[in-house]
């Protein structure tokens, strides 16, 4: 590898360190994390968790980042100039990154849309809206949640599947374009511009964590759920889906194979200690999921004991009425006593009422394990609604989640913007104007989420747009690096950056133990893509008030499989265009 030539850098490596955190540290951590250590024996999934971080997480980190710096140029030209025929995996980072920039901001989109809807005397996922005779509830509303009617039908207005469709929503689309502004205007100048919004994206989060933490932990019941969290159940690790969702959380929490991590670390200088960094960017990141479970522990714990402690309520009632009970005789501390009394003492009159006897278990209502959407948009909006004061948290809620959002963002289009500007043919163009092109080009692609059956696209692109394609992209940079360039010659690379060769640990890491790794999660996922036979989503019931499980359409199944081939074919397509390219004396070179 040759130094690069000149190009603008971070003012400072403390700003590096933000872009890389502001870029890392995202809705994942808030929203999946918290959901895999519930489904994975609360506490006894941090083994596993943190196995993984030092067998994969930080050697990948790593990587990445030395090849940025060394390198000085985006994905696509860090990896022709390491090999001509390795450029399509630079290709394949730009196209998957592209991919999740037409989704990914709609979840900020989303997050403006509470955001503003916050600044009410009353939340609006709070009650039920009245039906046209005003006398009671909309149907819909009544058979699920006024936080799943608000954000299904209010905030989706959802199509019943994805084969019906309709205009798009004014509304959404307003917040999409007001999330592409706010995007353009934190990258407009490159890193110049993203150096001083780090400041801010990366460091926000924790402060409204923090306050969140203080709340979270003085809300009734919240002990229920911190020590479900830390209450370990240790016959998971026995479960090989423990051990494979915590590889696979690692991989994507650090963004790994997405191209942000080589276009960020090339704008750093020469002598840069990279090697730091990684440890200490990848140790925030999993430190915050942590901190962030124990918040969402905490919200967990609140509205698990508020549901089962209004169960005890209604079955408090139903028994009073029913056997004329003193209010004084059965409270919520008794209620499940009496119910098994009653029904000993009295058979005949109790069994008239056990189809209205409801079984209160707060383990049960604590082991409801949500991810995704519906943890950030429904579940902490539905706690949100019983604690006092409900419109701040609320605000600050949503303004954490929208930074979050933003903050992955910044790194998700350098990726895109970076490789571009390294070819000769956009030299020409001002940064500003390119930037511009870039997010426009992504708005107008990413209006047909804001149409009726807009969200089971996204899930289409969330599921199935960076996730085989980002596995096989890192197999085959920790491939090339360990077995083609070679394991010494990159050593060597390093020293001369740092001062100093990578020890034995990190040539162990890239040279066995992570490519392993990578390719039993590669098998893990093809099996499971075939054993799972049409795939699915979950499609909105009106009347059931509730998602119900729905397959593909084959014009879905089609589109899924162009996802996944469109990235992943670009390693052996660039490879035989550099080939052919080759042969032909007349060939130039299209990098500076």
């Amino acid at each position: 590898m040759e130094k690069g030539a000149a190009r603008a850098e971070w003012d400072s490596p403390v700003q590096f360190i933000l872009a890389c955190v502001s870029y890392a540290v995202g809705l994942g951590n808030v929203w999946r994390f918290p959901y895999l250590c519930q489904m994975h024996g609360g506490g006894g999934f941090l083994i596993p968790y943190l196995l993984m971080l030092f067998l994969e997480g930080v050697p990948l980190f790593y990587l990445e980042l030395a090849i940025g710096q060394k390198m000085r140029q985006g994905s696509i030209g860090a990896w022709t100039a390491i090999s001509p025929y390795l450029g399509g995996v630079g290709l394949a980072s730009v196209v998957t990154s592209l991919y999740l920039c037409l989704y990914y901001n709609i979840i900020n989109g989303w997050s403006f849309w509470y955001l503003f809807h916050s600044f009410q005397a009353v939340l609006p996922w709070s009650t039920c809206p009245l039906s046209a005779n005003r006398t009671e509830p909309l149907e819909e509303c009544r058979v699920a949640t006024p936080t799943q009617y608000f954000f299904y039908r209010e905030t989706l207005n959802i199509s019943p599947n994805i084969e019906t469709n309709g205009g798009i929503h004014t509304g959404q689309a307003l917040c999409l374009l007001l999330a592409w502004v706010m995007t353009y205007l934190f990258i407009v100048n490159g890193v110049k511009s993203t150096g001083k919004v780090v400041y801010f994206t990366a460091t926000f989060p924790y402060i409204v964590l923090t306050v969140y933490l203080i709340r979270g932990v003085t809300l009734h019941g919240a002990v229920n759920g911190i020590t479900y969290m830390f209450t370990p159940k240790m016959e998971e690790l026995a479960n090989p889906s423990t051990w494979i969702n915590a590889a696979t959380q690692i991989f994507f929490s650090l963004g790994l194979g997405f191209g942000s991590l080589i276009a960020f670390s090339s704008y750093n200088q020469y002598n840069n200690n990279f090697e730091r960094q990684a440890i200490i960017v990848s140790l925030i990141n999993s430190g915050t999921s942590i901190f962030a479970s124990i918040v969402t522990f905490a919200v967990y714990g609140f509205k698990a004991t508020v549901n089962y402690e209004n169960c005890l309520d209604r079955l408090r009632l139903l028994l009073m009425n029913t056997f004329n009970l003193a209010e004084d005789v059965i409270s919520q501390d008794n209620v499940l006593d009496w119910v098994e009394k009653l029904n000993t003492s009295y058979p005949l009159e109790f069994a008239q009422i056990a189809d209205k006897v409801e079984t209160c278990d707060l383990t049960k209502e604590l082991s409801t394990a949500v991810e995704g959407t519906g943890l950030a948009f429904i579940v902490y909006s539905e706690a949100i609604t019983n604690m006092p004061l409900s419109q701040l948290w609320s605000v600050l809620y949503f303004f954490m989640l929208l930074l979050l959002g933003m903050g992955s963002m910044l790194g998700n289009v350098t990726a895109i913007i970076t490789p571009i500007k390294d070819f000769k043919m956009f030299s020409g163009i001002s940064e500003e104007l390119l930037n511009g092109v870039v997010c426009i080009f992504c708005l107008l692609l990413g209006l047909g989420f804001t149409t009726p059956s807009g969200n089971y696209w996204f899930t289409m692109f969330n599921d199935y747009g960076a996730t085989f394609s980002l596995l096989f992209i890192v197999l085959i940079e920790v491939v090339t690096v360990s077995y083609i360039y070679g394991i010494k010659r990159f050593s060597k690379d390093i020293e001369d950056m740092l001062g100093h060769p990578p020890n034995w640990y990190w040539k162990i890491m890239w040279g066995g133990v992570s490519p392993l790794l990578l390719i039993a999660l590669l098998i893990f996922y093809i099996i499971n893509y075939i054993r799972g036979g049409t795939p699915t989503y979950q499609a909105w019931n009106q009347e059931l008030g509730q998602a119900v499980v729905t397959e593909y359409p084959v014009f879905g199944q089609v589109f899924i499989a162009l996802l996944i081939v469109s990235s992943v074919s670009c390693v052996p397509m660039t490879a035989l265009y550099a080939y052919c390219r080759r042969r032909r004396p007349s060939a130039t070179a299209v990098y500076t």
